[in-house]
């Protein structure tokens, strides 16, 4: 009775660490993998004739010393910063659609709609 007692009792530990186990393992895929009920939405981006308008608003502020590029480089960047503080715009660097707005520069379709 004892030895039936014990087995059992084996048993159900082995039973249990298995299931431990396998709950452990598919817990940490699920950390590893994409995240879910977080989607990101659509990044806004710039358009190379949007940097370029920029960089020329920039230039002509004195914000920018650069060549009329079309990318956003360091000093395209620093510029930004030094705009979007001048106008009391959050600082970023970036060419978001605030400071494009705020540079009288045209939106595209998909920029507006974001």
């Amino acid at each position: 009775m004892k030895k039936l007692l014990a087995l059992t009792l084996l048993l159900l530990c082995v039973c249990n660490s298995a299931a431990l186990a396998q709950t452990s393992t598919s817990s940490t895929a699920n950390k590893t993998g994409t995240k879910q009920g977080t989607k990101r939405g659509p990044i806004f981006r710039a358009t190379k004739e949007q940097i370029n308008q920029a960089q020329a608003i920039l230039k002509d502020r004195g914000f920018y010393a650069g060549e009329q590029i079309g990318k956003l480089d360091d000093a395209t960047r620093e510029g930004l910063r030094k705009y979007q503080h001048a106008e009391g715009l959050k600082v970023t660097g970036t060419l978001n659609k605030i400071t494009l707005e705020k540079m009288n520069i045209a939106l595209t379709e998909k920029q507006r709609a974001m």
